[in-house]
């Protein structure tokens, strides 16, 4: 392929998700291939890291699940501020449509699990799984769709998936948080303190934010915390308006360098460790279990009837608007890619089940209610535009 047209790919905002996806196949395939030992081996590689009488020893898996995803959630709280700050969170009128709707997609898949594995003490635990939207996946399927696809229905799907994001943060925060190390946790809280007073004393370098980050990172994955959230927590410290004489935003320059860094390597390697499925002994049957069953269908009704459901009511009671050149059939066809689970879904589920037997049913439902999400919701939004463009 000419660099140029490698380039050209990168540009395409459908680029991480098209990443995200191979990342994923390719982890099936080798889980189900004569490979499958190599697969499980790499994952399972001991990887220690230890300074004086500090050591921080886990498997590769979970060096990319708490450590590479810290990036990712970090990014993720950078978005956040700035969209709360001067983007389409920041004021009543911009977030009330997505805010409701994003509250309905979390709600009603979570019921629907809940439902249906309300009587196993064990895993009723994974209510949450179905709630979450992975915004690389669904912004990925609405950019295949082309130029045609109004901003509104981009600008509307963002937000949605930006609040859904926050509320699994505070979902991990609350209900998937270990017992706590005091100790650890008073470092962690000291070392953000101290970078809102840099943040407050106007410092726009980025050096000494991602050095303390360091150390807050270690401190809460010590404390009991999922660590993850040392990413949120840090980048709501970090300064978005600049106040030297450069103009220099320190936000908006880590959004730009890390970006192509999460879409094109993170976000893909989480895939890679997480999206393994071993489909030897499983039947049809295996999917109709209560526990992948919850999750495929939370995803794929839940989110949908949620979404959609929840908009309708706010615009036919007048609390708000019909984004801008959008239809009925377009909210609907979004409404269903909000039900790609895939990367946040994986992720709450490592949280909630740690056994294999667990694990691999959790892969089962994800993937078959973010399959059945993305491509009906491709479907549904090519037939509504091409319908509005005739």
């Amino acid at each position: 392929m000419p660099v140029a047209a490698i380039r050209e790919f990168f540009k395409l905002e459908s680029a991480g998700g098209i990443c995200l996806f191979f990342a994923a196949v390719v982890a099936i395939i080798l889980d189900n291939s004569p490979l499958s030992w190599l697969y499980d081996s790499l994952l399972t590689v001991p990887v220690a890291v230890q300074v004086g009488a500090l050591e921080i020893a886990k498997p590769l898996l979970l060096w990319i699940n708490d450590g590479l995803m810290a990036v990712f959630f970090f990014l993720v709280g950078l978005e956040i501020k700035r969209e709360a700050l001067e983007g389409q969170l920041s004021s009543v009128d911009q977030i009330a449509l997505p805010g409701v709707a994003a509250i309905g997609g979390m709600a009603v898949p979570a019921a629907i699990y809940a439902y249906l594995n309300w009587s196993n003490p064990v895993d009723i635990n994974g209510w949450a799984i179905p709630a979450a939207t992975d915004i690389a996946f669904a912004l990925g399927i609405l950019m295949l769709l082309g130029s045609r696809v109004p901003l509104a229905i981009k600008v509307f799907l963002t937000a949605v998936a930006i609040i859904d994001d926050l509320g699994a943060i505070v979902i991990i925060a609350i209900f998937y948080t270990e017992n706590l190390s005091v100790t650890s946790l008073a470092i962690g809280v000291g070392g953000l303190a101290v970078c809102a007073f840099l943040n407050l004393r106007g410092v726009t370098r980025t050096a000494p934010y991602i050095l303390i980050g360091i150390v807050v990172w270690v401190a809460v994955l010590k404390s009991g915390v999922h660590a993850t959230l040392a990413g949120v927590l840090l980048a709501l410290a970090i300064p978005l308006r600049a106040t030297d004489a450069e103009g220099h935003s320190p936000l908006r320059h880590l959004e730009h360098i890390l970006h192509p860094w999460v879409a094109f390597l993170v976000l893909p390697a989480f895939a890679f460790a997480n999206a393994g499925v071993n489909f030897a002994g499983m039947t049809f049957s295996s999917l109709l279990e209560p526990l992948p069953l919850g999750i495929a269908l939370g995803l794929f009704f839940g989110k949908q009837i949620g979404v959609f459901g929840a908009t309708f009511l706010m615009v036919k009671t007048g609390l708000a608007r019909l984004p801008e050149d959008t239809t009925w059939a377009m909210m609907y066809g979004v409404s269903l890619l909000c039900g790609i689970g895939f990367t946040m879904s994986l992720f709450i589920g490592g949280l909630a089940f740690d056994d294999p037997a667990h694990a691999a049913a959790v892969r089962l439902g994800v993937l078959a209610g973010s399959l059945m999400s993305g491509t009906i919701g491709y479907l549904v939004l090519k037939k509504a535009i091409a319908a509005r463009s005739g």
